[in-house]
């Protein structure tokens, strides 16, 4: 299987454990959100806040750490390596509240994921970029009243796939399509999508 060389920052769903990579970042917002939702959930147990606070404060000083610029390099590795003793402790914690446990499970599976964003530079501590970029196809399939068969769903999704490539590579999506159809009418083979674009880099 073919790995994708960057750093795949994603929520936690589950099916992006399947994907081959050379690092990950898990969306740290996520995490946020799903401390507020039990936070208003009557089913959270007597022990959660106690739990709820330990890791809103980890997610907030990683954050804080990465905003800090002024600090010397001794000292960002110091609480570099500060975060990953205080998510070991809260791992290693054995928490009696059901939705700590889920979390917890969720934390443990990901421990290498969370701060990949302190030690990569460009790598963001949220997935919003990635949400921003699939927004336009589910406004289509909301337009349209969905995909109406698989095949439209996974033709939309090709198509969509193309045209993003595109766009972020620095090529003009609808003039490129058009002359790789063209192409193709001529030779009888699509030409490979083109490298980023130097005016883009």
């Amino acid at each position: 299987m073919e790995e994708f060389q960057g750093t795949l920052v994603s929520d936690f769903w589950g099916a992006y454990n399947t994907v081959v990579c050379a690092a990950r970042q898990g969306c740290l917002v996520h995490l946020l959100r799903d401390l507020h939702t039990v936070d208003h959930d009557q089913k959270a147990g007597e022990h959660w806040p106690e739990f709820a606070k330990k890791l809103r404060r980890l997610v907030g000083d990683a954050i804080r750490l990465w905003r800090a610029t002024e600090l010397s390099s001794a000292s960002r590795q110091s609480r570099r390596q500060r975060l990953d003793e205080r998510l070991h402790e809260l791992i290693a914690t054995a928490w009696e509240d059901s939705q700590a446990k889920r979390l917890v499970k969720r934390l443990r599976r990901h421990r290498h994921d969370l701060f990949t964003f302190l030690d990569q530079p460009g790598v963001p501590f949220d997935n919003n970029l990635a949400e921003r970029a699939v927004r336009p196809a589910v406004i289509i399939r909301k337009n349209s009243y969905a995909n109406r068969s698989q095949q439209g769903a996974e033709v939309q999704g090709v198509l969509m796939s193309i045209y993003r490539t595109l766009k972020q590579r620095g090529h003009n999506p609808l003039h490129t399509i058009t002359k790789a159809l063209a192409d193709d009418v001529t030779t009888g083979t699509l030409p490979p999508l083109p490298a980023k674009s130097t005016s883009a880099q």
